[in-house]
Parts: structure tokens; C-alpha cells; sequence
């Protein structure tokens, strides 16, 4: 009965981050681990920069702490939940906890907002200034001098990136916890899970780069998000087709978005990226400066149009309709399963 009522829970997180995204009364988990990471990376970066032996099991030990942390709150309050027969308080925290791991309506609503001022507002300097700051709120690459353009292949890029990272990722892993709890209540659950994964999204984003003293520090934080990305990422490759106009090009868009895809260093980010690039018909990738250094990424879908903020639109329809596909999916293996082992 209690991974029925987690199951139900699940359900209304997710409708109400549709509805709302991060409550604003609510400190968000991820600023709790953000300062966290923060102040220990700090330290380190400060005190042991000319270190790479120091940085590199320091950044081991950040990164299995915040995980640890994070999982085992998670755990705790699920424990709390069954044991105490479905207790209110937790399941309400259970609740606030998963709609915080998934971020879809934060993500679209962010990217929409500078598409929207690229398209309809009159491009003076104050506006480009304020198109500019929001562009960089949702990247790593420094765009202060970037063309209008190139705002919107940075905000593409990271809208789909990071869609994996922020919703399906997390719906992924948050449905395993739920099977598994099918078994034991000690197993790893949906939010011990969904905290865990959330935890190892920041490491990746706060220090999993490759310049400087983060390719020591961040080593293990971006192996471990390579890990736990790897089948999410691959089951949007197969997935969002079956949402998109596209759907009778199937093979042929699968076959060349995992040909792009695996061009990028990263195994997860250039195939997500290349799945959403080929189905709404833009091209991705090329020069982007990170801190003084320009780095050029692989071209994805060299033959595909410039970003638009129509695109960024329907690359924010499909992720909403690839979320309702994906949990219908795991609702029918979910009653499959439950009948098969009752």
C-alpha cells in the first residue's frame, strides 16, 4: 500500500511543478547542497590549488559526501513515511522533496523568457544587457560579448542538455526508487533516489569542468553524472521521436543524432542535444568562450537552421510531451509488475 500512496504523491509533484515550479516560500534542496559544495571546493581550491593529488581526493570526498548527505535524508524520510503508517508530515515532504527534483517548468519557463525578449522586445542595450544576464543564469560559457545568436544557440543548448539533467534524469531514477521500495522498504526509494541524482547534477554543474584545477577537483563529480545519465539520456534518444512529427523518419533521426552525439567528450550531453536538434531541424555546436579560453564543439546537424525562438518553443513542447509519454510508460510496467508479483 505505501508504494501505491508514493506512487500517488509522485503523481501530484510532478503536476504540481508543472503548475507552480519551486515554491519561492521553500528553500530548494539545491541551494542546500550548492552551499554545501561551495564552501568545501572553496576551501580546497583556496588552500590546495597548486595540489592536483590534494584536489583530486578532495573532489572524491566532496563528491561521495553530498551524494551520501543527500541520500540518506532522502532514506530517512521515507523510512519515517512507511514506518509510521503513511505519516502526513513526511508524505508531505516526500511530496515538496521529488516536485523540487524535477525542474521542467523552471527550465522552460527560464528559456522561453529569453526567447521571448530576443523576439518581441526592441533589441536596445539595456534589453540585450538584461537578454545577456538571463542567458547567463542557465550556462557555464561566458556570453557577455555574444551576438543575439549565439544567445540563442546558448540557451538552446543548455534547454536541451539539461533536460535530461532536470526532468528526465530525475523522472528515471525517482521510478526505479519506486519499483525497488516494491520490495523493501530499506531498498533505495523515489526520493533517496531523486535526491541523490539531484545532488550529483549539481557536483557535475558547480565543478565538473575540464579547465584548470576543476579537471582534478570535478574528476569524480562528472564521472559519476556520465554513470547516472547514460540510460536516462539514451531512453530520450528512442523516446522523442514517438512524440514529434517525426516519428516516421524514426530510425534514420536516432542513427544520426547517436552519429553527432558522439562526437562531444561528454556521453551523454551531445547525444541528448543531437535527438532534439535533428527533430526540430536546427544546427548546434561551434565556438563558445569558457572563462578566456574558446573552446569549438562538434558540429550537430550541420545542414539544420539557426536557433529561433519558434524552435526554442517547440523543443519545450516536446519535452512536455515526451514527460506525459514517459510516465504513462512507467505507469503500464509499474501495474504489469504489481500484478505479476502479487
Amino acid at each position: 500500500m505505501a508504494e501505491i500512496n508514493l506512487f500517488l504523491i509522485f503523481l501530484g509533484s510532478i503536476g504540481f511543478d508543472l503548475l507552480t515550479g519551486d515554491p519561492r516560500f521553500l528553500i530548494h534542496p539545491v541551494q542546500i547542497i550548492g552551499f554545501y559544495i561551495k564552501k568545501i571546493s572553496d576551501f580546497l581550491i583556496n588552500n590546495f590549488r597548486g595540489n592536483k593529488n590534494i584536489l583530486f581526493w578532495g573532489g572524491f570526498i566532496v563528491a561521495i559526501s553530498t551524494i551520501g548527505i543527500s541520500f540518506g535524508l532522502g532514506k530517512l524520510i521515507e523510512l519515517s513515511y512507511v514506518q509510521l503508517g503513511n505519516n502526513f508530515f513526511s508524505g508531505l515532504l516526500i511530496f515538496f522533496g521529488l516536485s523540487s527534483c524535477i525542474a521542467t517548468k523552471g527550465l522552460i519557463s527560464s528559456v522561453k523568457e529569453i526567447a521571448d525578449l530576443i523576439e518581441y522586445k526592441e533589441i536596445n542595450d539595456q534589453n540585450k544587457r538584461i537578454i545577456k544576464e538571463k542567458v547567463q543564469r542557465i550556462v557555464s560559457r561566458d556570453v557577455s560579448s555574444s551576438s543575439l545568436e549565439h544567445l540563442l544557440r546558448s540557451s538552446t543548448e543548455s534547454l536541451t542538455e539539461n533536460s535530461v539533467d532536470g526532468v528526465f534524469g530525475p523522472l528515471f531514477w525517482i521510478f526505479v526508487g519506486i519499483f525497488s521500495m516494491k520490495f523493501s522498504i530499506f531498498l533505495p526509494g523515489p526520493l533517496s533516489l531523486g535526491f541523490s541524482y539531484k545532488a550529483i547534477s549539481t557536483l557535475d554543474s558547480m565543478i565538473g569542468y575540464k579547465y584548470d584545477y576543476f579537471r582534478y577537483l570535478g574528476f569524480f563529480s562528472a564521472k559519476i553524472e556520465d554513470i547516472f545519465t547514460f540510460v536516462p539520456s539514451r531512453l530520450v534518444l528512442i523516446t522523442l521521436p514517438l512524440v514529434s512529427p517525426k516519428i516516421n523518419e524514426y530510425g534514420s533521426i536516432i542513427k544520426k543524432s547517436y552519429l553527432d552525439g558522439k562526437k562531444y567528450d561528454s556521453p551523454n550531453a551531445g547525444i541528448s542535444e543531437a535527438i532534439f536538434a535533428y527533430i526540430s531541424g536546427i544546427r548546434l555546436g561551434g565556438k563558445s568562450k569558457y572563462k578566456n579560453e574558446i573552446i569549438e564543439k562538434p558540429m550537430i546537424n550541420s545542414n539544420g537552421d539557426n536557433c529561433t525562438g519558434e524552435k526554442i518553443k517547440l523543443i519545450c513542447q516536446l519535452i512536455l510531451r515526451l514527460q506525459f509519454l514517459w510516465i504513462i510508460i512507467f505507469l503500464f510496467i509499474y501495474f504489469i509488475i504489481s500484478t505479476l508479483i502479487s
